[in-house]
């Protein structure tokens, strides 16, 4: 018996897309492929473009446009298409660095009861000290990176978070410096 063809070409696509054959070629053809599956493809201008972003987010498109040595259009369509794509979700505020050396950084490391982990994030996006909470491998759950100003605040916090229902035990690593951030 033979395989109707829609069938032989569904095959052949979900190969392509599983193995991501057609992607490394340089056809021309491959970002329109990676675009129509679905597949998020960035050239080097567009990888350049958002480093560039994330170290300004406010930056002049024209200073950009310069920086990266291509017109102001093609920059402008460039972020729009990044954005329309899902690449750009947003634009955040950064605190100054003068700012967040007077905070105190920790990391908390959680272990949580069973289907408990979405409980503990929703209690633990409504407390303004957590900035990011990330499921993980390994012998914890979740790591959350929380900041304070003040010890007594840290401390509080870190309470509050073991306080939580759903949350079996903590362990907290306050950090002494950053060597460098992205």
């Amino acid at each position: 018996m033979t395989t109707p063809p829609c069938e032989s070409i569904a095959k052949v696509i979900e190969f392509v897309v599983d193995t991501n054959c057609s992607f490394g070629v340089n056809d021309g053809n491959s970002r329109r492929y990676a675009e129509y599956f679905g597949r998020s493809v960035m050239d080097d201008l567009d990888q350049h473009l958002l480093a560039r972003l994330q170290e300004n987010a406010r930056a002049p498109v024209a200073e950009l446009a310069r920086s990266l040595g291509l017109s102001r259009t093609t920059v402008q369509s460039r972020i729009a298409r990044l954005e329309r794509r899902g690449i750009i979700a947003g634009y955040a505020v950064r605190t100054s660095q003068a700012h967040e050396q007077g905070q105190i950084h920790a990391f908390v490391m959680l272990t949580v009861q069973p289907k408990a982990a979405g409980v503990v994030a929703s209690a633990m996006r409504k407390m303004p000290g957590v900035r990011r909470l990330q499921s993980v491998s390994g012998a914890f759950d979740l790591i959350a990176t929380v900041s304070a100003a003040e010890v007594a605040a840290m401390d509080a916090l870190i309470d509050e978070i073991g306080g939580l229902e759903g949350v079996e035990r903590t362990n907290s690593s306050i950090v002494l410096s950053t060597k460098f951030e992205r």
